[in-house]
Parts: structure tokens; sequence; C-alpha cells
């Protein structure tokens, strides 16, 4: 028998006579290479993970105009090729124009934009309804929902104006014979009332139509029936009083104010763009999304006669702070377009991250101790249970080498075999961990396995050496003579 094959029986004979101890020895070094492996592919994955769960709180990366007043497709098409493909998670463009509602006097901000990109980089927006998914449908924000009352699947007739009109009108040409007339004014809880009208031959009220849908149904909703607007057909403005529906004074006088203030519809310029939109959606974000309309960029294009124009481009990008500067950098050698990250997202993101694997690492470290210590306590023990074999061995020639060998085979091969068990749970802890705290699954790095396995061999190698150390002092008279 060679020996290394003696060397071997020894080992595995010594463990198997004392399978209790190192039973125990082996669920310590087990349990800690399983924890030991679960966190350092939380570690190594953490970034990826971090990185996933920041994306939902918007962009991290704006691409603006540099020199010009504006930007392009073909400019942010070209600073794009700075960000590797497979960092992007989504880049939204974003056109601002100010239309008008004529028939509320109201004007809102557009932003032209493609929603499904804007769902990949704002995935926090909430929308009651749906996101526009066909041309001439609008997703409004909750404050101008709320403000005028509109609902789902109601009608806006937006208009587009390229320049600034001319400013007030003369009233009396605005009332003049034939002309369509709309008007608004708050009534009760600073809803607005919206008012139609169109004039006759005479210049007088041929017919008016209200729009209360922010008044109480009951009350104010009143105002809308022909048994109250019946009162002005026949009269010529401006109207001095008004015959209020009962309970609903604020909003009665609400309508008689949005007809003496009441302007021209057809007053637009004739390079003016006027187009219905459906609502499909209706946004909360708790930020100044509330107070926009949205519309795809193809709306956008056939209302501005202008498809290249770009104002912003928010992007989503996966990677680090160092990354991100690199990207950032390359973008601005190039013209026209400069890129600004946004702060508050990737200082966030990376001083998380740094405290996160910081607290992994520390945990990583005290787990380790704890396994020393367990394997070591149980070493001590086998040392002095096997005191007297010890002395004998010795007595008859063992050389100290030999018995550090021994000792040192039988702890390794206690952390060869709770490494390889540690390391296959381990991925089965980390993915309890990450599908409980981060929502999702992790990525198994094969890699991890041989890394758990000998750091389990090398720390209980190190939790034999004070064990060894005793072992080795152990003197053979002493032992013989029975003390």
């Amino acid at each position: 028998m060679s020996k290394r094959a003696m060397f071997l029986r020894m080992v595995t004979a010594s463990l198997l006579r004392r399978r209790s101890r190192m039973l125990i020895a082996l669920l310590s070094i087990g349990i800690g290479a399983t924890i030991l492996c679960g966190l350092l592919t939380i570690y190594y994955d953490v970034p990826r993970q971090m990185g996933a769960q920041f994306r939902s709180y918007g962009a991290n990366v704006i691409l603006l105009a540099d020199g010009a007043p504006s930007l392009t497709h073909s400019a942010v098409q070209e600073a794009m090729r700075a960000f590797p493909e497979e960092k992007i998670v989504g880049a939204t463009p974003y056109r601002y124009v100010r239309m008008d509602m004529v028939s509320r006097q109201q004007s809102f901000t557009t932003a032209g934009t493609d929603f499904t990109q804007v769902q990949k980089t704002s995935p926090y927006f909430s929308v009651e309804g749906s996101y526009p998914e066909n041309l001439r449908e609008v997703l409004v924000g909750k404050e101008i929902a709320e403000l005028i009352g509109v609902r789902l699947n109601s009608v806006m007739e937006l208009t587009y104006k390229p320049a600034e009109g001319a400013g007030t009108q003369d009233q009396a040409n605005a009332w003049g014979p034939g002309a369509s007339l709309a008007g608004s004014a708050e009534g009760w809880g600073s809803g607005l009332v919206n008012v139609s009208a169109v004039l006759d031959g005479e210049g007088r009220i041929a017919s008016v139509t209200v729009d209360a849908a922010t008044q109480t149904p009951e009350i104010g909703g009143q105002c809308e029936e022909e048994a109250f607007t019946s009162q002005f057909i026949g009269q010529s403005l401006p109207i001095a009083d008004v015959d209020a529906v009962s309970g609903a004074t604020l909003t009665s006088h609400a309508v008689l104010s949005a007809l003496n203030t009441s302007v021209r519809s057809d007053a637009a310029s004739n390079q003016a763009k006027t187009s219905s939109f459906r609502v499909v959606g209706i946004l909360t974000t708790g930020g100044e999304e509330e107070g926009y309309l949205f519309i795809s960029e193809a709306d956008m294009a056939a209302m501005t006669g202008d498809a290249e124009t770009l104002d912003v481009v928010e992007m989503s990008v996966s990677a680090s702070a160092e990354e991100l500067d690199g990207f950032v950098d390359a973008v601005g050698q190039q013209e026209g377009v400069r890129a600004r990250l946004v702060k508050r997202v990737t200082r966030s993101e990376a001083a998380v991250l740094t405290k996160l694997q910081a607290l992994v690492f520390l945990v990583t470290v005290v787990v380790l101790l704890l396994t020393m210590i367990c394997v070591s306590t149980t070493m001590m023990a086998v040392v002095t249970e096997r005191r007297q074999e010890i002395g004998l061995r010795k007595a008859l020639g063992a050389s100290d080498g030999s018995i550090r060998a021994e000792f040192l085979g039988e702890g390794m091969f206690l952390g060869l075999l709770g490494g390889v068990l540690g390391g296959l749970f381990g991925f089965g802890f980390a993915q309890l961990v990450s599908v409980n705290v981060f929502g999702s699954s992790i990525t198994f790095q094969p890699l991890l396995l041989p890394i758990a396995v000998i750091l389990s061999m090398a720390v209980s190698a190190l939790s034999c050496l004070w064990p060894i150390k005793r072992a080795v002092q152990i003197d053979p008279a002493i032992v013989l003579k029975g003390e």
C-alpha cells in the first residue's frame, strides 16, 4: 500500500470513528460555506439588481441641445452610439409645445413622445386607462383632467398655433353676426364651466351649449338643461343678469360670465392646426407631469409640421457611476448634443450600492470567523480525545510532521466536503434572498463554486492550526504514565 493510500485511509478511518464530532464540524463548514457562497453571489449580482431597482425611479441620463435651439433625431442617434446597446434600458424623446383648447379658453403644455419608451424609462407613471396606441389619442395629466373635467373616452379638440396671435380681440367684432363663440369661468369649487354659443345674422344668441362637468351633477348639472339655457336665446351680448338655478347660483353666474367674456372660436390663424383627440388615459405621477398632455410623436409631427425637432431625450442606462461618467464624456465630444446625469438618481444608486456591498462584506467576514471558531473548537475536542493515541504514536517514533499532516488532512477533507455542499446550497440561499428582497431571480455564477470550496478548505486549515500545535506538544512520557 502506497503512502498516499495509507494516509487517506488513516484520515477517513479517523473521521468515521468520530462521526458525531466530525458531523458537527461538517455542518459548521457547510452552513458557513452556504452563507459565504450565497453572500458572494449576492455581492457580485448586487450592482445589476440595484440598477434594475433604481431604473424604476426614472431616467438617469438626459440628452440636451448644445449650441443649438433644439435637438434633432439625427444628432440624438449619433450621440446614443456612445452608449453600449446592452446597457440602454430605454430612451424617450420629448417635444414640448403649447396647444390650445379654444372652446374652453385654455392652453396646455403638450408633449410629443414615444409611449413604448416612456414605459421603459418612467415605470413609476401610473395610468388610469391605457397609454395611447393609435393616432389621435391623448394621455391627460391628472391636474388637467380635474381642471377641465375630462373623462376616459371623452374628446379634446386641440389647436396648435406656430406663432403668437395678435393678442386681444375687439369684443364688438368678436360678437359679430354669425360668430361661433366659446368661453369659460369658475363655478362652484373653482371648477371651470365651459360655454359655447352661436350668434344669428343680427348678432343675437341663436344657441347655447353648457359643459358643467366639474360641477355637482344633481345641482350644477341643471345648468346644462334647456330649461336654463333657453333664457339666453335671442339676447345680445353682454347680458346683464341671469335667472339662477336654485342651489346652483355659482354655476349659473359662471355661465353668464363665460358668455360675457366669450371670444370667437374660429379666430385662430390660418396656419393653425386643429385636431380632435380621444382621451385614453389619465396620468398620475405626483410631479409636474400631471399638468401636461401627452400625444404620440406622429401626432406631434402632424400638428406642428416638424418631425425632426426634439427638446430633450431621457435615457435609462444600466451602468455604474464610473461608466456613466465615461459615456457622458464620450457624448461631449460630439457637436450639437450634451449629456447630463440625473444626480439624484446616480448618486443615490452609488451610495446605496456601496453601503449594501459593505454590509455583505462585513456579514461574510463574521460568518467566516464563526465557522473558524466552531471548527477549531471541534478539532480541539478531537485532540483531547485522542491524546493517548497521539502519545503512543510519538512513543513509537511518529514524527510531528506526520501528526500535523493527519490533522490537517482531516480538516481540509471536511473543508472540501463542506465547501461543495455549501456551494450548491449557497445558490439556493442567494436565490431566496434575491427573490424576497429584490423581487427577481439571481444570475448563477459557476466560478463562485470553486471559490467557495477553496475558501472553505482555507478556513478549515486555519482552524486546525491551534489544535495541531496542541497535538504536537503532547509529551508521550507523561501520557503513557497516565497523567
